[in-house]
């Protein structure tokens, strides 16, 4: 994060980096100035504020390291902070502000979500003539867009008296922004001419809304596809969770001879993540490595991803201990792969290691090692690293991160402390926050206090069918029937309906999704009769009787449940066992969490089939081998 440029010391005495510093006790001639100035701004962005101190000392300051500022300023972490320059260095120009001064101070308004400022601005580039400026009219038609002003943005299109293919680009985008799907169509109907961008600004339109078959539709009717086509439709496909047409598309690409590239890599690894389809991330493995591309770090980083969301911690670890370069993402990655896998104690082992290598742990860094410490009952570490944060790292605590702690405390059975805790923090708790002690009350039977944390859930987010039901699970745990059907009743006045569960596992490099109640078919007809065979051995050989209190502790997990027996972790299980050899490990991927009763039965049939299951469910990863499980029944 950037500090702000009023409070910026010294670069002379303070930059670690000698080639760094500059040198102010001497005059300079101003062309070196220039061109040191220059030189800071072309390194990467975080030593972009060590040139304000210079320009404020100044006295007539160059309007190009002016403008080159304000753009590096706009680019990163902190954009508020190229407003801010802009405002105080721009009165002392002896030229008014060209063109590129308001385009990048506009970029920053946008970053910013600055609404405010964006308007201020537009008044200032028409009172100094750039009001029909292509380059600052296109800037300003995303400016308002990326504020959520769809009106505006279109209002500015429509002033444009020959606006060109930029500006079509910009305002179909802000359509898309703001939700206005139709406008876009309509927008992109009208288009004079068209470009490559135009038609990857409707991909990525249709894609990020939802509309797949729009998407879809529109690839069709390319003629010229480059790679950003190949890319949106892949990481698209991947964000609206169909993974199988990510593959189709990537395999596609590859056989129209496009090479594959940063983005498209990350993109199909996304899927192979998400779906959790190890197989098919493997090939990609075996890819990477001939093309040389496991080199980039990003790619480098999906794939150390990949491994982990596919149960394959240690095959992460392998990928991140030959990476050649490493950032923060690559750490936290390879700390939330521990984390996610129950392995709390070489999660933290990790976060050392980032700290002896010199690397900066950020937000998003703590988040995973809160979670580890969360998922295995480490309190007093949580706390530690909660503190550590704040006093070594001056990292505020976000909503994630006290969301983080609740949990921890939560799981425990602090569930005083926990509350505590919530009412205590300095920012408004949110419906996440209330949402996750209210499982810990489920958990830990905790009636009352479910109920007071219920009545805050109603205020933020009435309609959410999982709150609903989490409570009427509570009350039924504890005999209080008239309280549960008196919730399912509300449910059903209010129209509220659960969210749908399902499974997934790949077999021979094709994913299997499995839902209950769905139709039946050859594939789920197998599932369902080996799921039968399976039930009948565990009851004679394990001893398996089913956990009806778990059942309604858990109830709202699946849509139309019929017994504790058809769950669809349990048909996915099933349905890998009866096509799987036996040595090959099942790998079920679930999108909520696993029930008490699910659990026991993974862990019976690990022991009487000998056969060792990885199952992700919403929460972490499970893995069941010889009657165990890796979370110690712990989640």
């Amino acid at each position: 994060m950037h500090v702000p440029i009023e409070t910026v010391q010294d670069p002379e005495t303070t930059h670690p980096n000698p080639r760094l510093r500059i040198q102010n006790r001497s005059p300079s001639p101003p062309l070196y100035r220039r061109e040191a100035h220059s030189h800071i701004l072309s390194l990467p962005l975080q030593f972009s504020p060590l040139l304000s101190p210079s320009l404020h000392s100044n006295p007539s300051p160059d309007l190009f390291i002016h403008n080159t500022l304000i753009r590096a300023l706009s680019q990163s972490q902190s954009p508020h902070h190229a407003l801010l320059a802009y405002s105080q260095l721009r009165p002392r120009f002896p030229s008014p502000p060209d063109s590129f001064s308001f385009a990048f101070a506009l970029k920053a308004a946008a970053n910013s979500r600055s609404f405010h400022a964006g308007i201020q601005l537009h008044c200032q580039l028409i009172s100094h003539g750039f009001d029909d400026h292509l380059f600052v009219r296109t800037t300003l038609i995303s400016m308002y867009a990326e504020c959520g002003c769809g009106d505006y943005a279109r209002r500015a299109f429509d002033e444009m008296s020959q606006p060109n293919v930029v500006a079509w680009n910009a305002v179909v985008t802000s359509c898309f922004r703001c939700g206005d799907v139709k406008g876009a169509e309509r927008l992109f109907g009208r288009m004079p001419f068209r470009n490559s961008t135009s038609w990857n600004v409707m991909l990525a339109g249709y894609m990020k809304a939802g509309e797949v078959e729009g998407a879809k539709r529109v690839f069709g009717d390319m003629d010229g596809k480059d790679s950003v086509s190949w890319s949106t439709m892949i990481v698209g496909f991947a964000h609206n969770g169909s993974f199988d047409e990510a593959f189709s598309c990537f395999r596609e690409m590859r056989s129209v001879g496009r090479r594959a590239n940063e983005v498209s890599l990350t993109g199909v690894l996304s899927a192979c993540a998400q779906a959790g389809a190890f197989e098919f991330g493997k090939i990609l493995h075996g890819y990477l490595e001939k093309a040389g591309q496991v080199l980039i770090v990003s790619v480098g980083n999906a794939l150390l991803d990949t491994y982990s969301r596919c149960g394959k911690v240690d095959m992460a670890r392998l990928v991140f201990d030959q990476m050649m370069f490493k950032n923060t993402v690559s750490w936290t990655s390879m700390i939330a792969g521990f984390a996610m896998h129950g392995f709390a104690e070489e999660a933290i082992q990790m976060f050392c290691e980032m700290e002896e290598s010199g690397m900066v742990p950020d937000d998003i860094t703590f988040i995973s090692i809160l979670y580890a410490c969360s998922h295995a009952g480490l309190v007093e570490q949580g706390r530690y690293f909660f503190h550590k944060m704040q006093d070594a790292y001056a990292i505020e605590p976000s909503l994630e991160h006290y969301g983080c702690m609740v949990d921890l405390y939560g799981r425990a059975g602090l569930l005083g402390e926990a509350y505590d805790f919530v009412v205590r923090m300095p920012i408004e708790p949110n419906e996440i926050i209330w949402r996750t002690l209210l499982g810990a009350c489920s958990i830990h039977g905790e009636v009352n206090l479910a109920v007071r944390v219920k009545e805050r859930l109603s205020e933020l987010d009435p309609k959410n069918s999982g709150d609903h039901v989490l409570l009427s699970n509570i009350y039924a745990a504890s005999g209080k029937w008239k309280d549960a059907a008196a919730i399912r009743k509300s449910m059903i006045d209010q129209n509220i309906k659960k969210s749908p569960a399902w499974s997934m596992i790949e077999v021979d490099k094709i994913m299997y999704g499995f839902a209950v109640g769905e139709v039946i078919n050859g594939v789920t007809k197998e599932a369902y009769d080996k799921l039968a065979e399976i039930m009948s051995r565990i009851r004679v050989e394990g001893g398996y009787r089913p956990e009806i209190a778990s059942v309604l502790h858990d109830i709202e997990e699946e849509e139309k449940e019929y017994a504790v027996t058809m769950h669809s972790e349990k048909l996915a299980v099933a349905f890998g066992i009866s096509r799987l050899n036996q040595g090959i490990a099942i790998r079920v991927v679930k999108n909520l969490r696993v029930c008490r009763d699910c659990h026991t039965v993974m862990k019976l049939i690990s022991k009487v089939y000998s056969r060792e299951i990885i199952l992700r469910d919403r929460n972490r990863f499970h893995l069941f081998k010889e009657g165990h499980c890796s979370c110690k029944d712990y989640w």
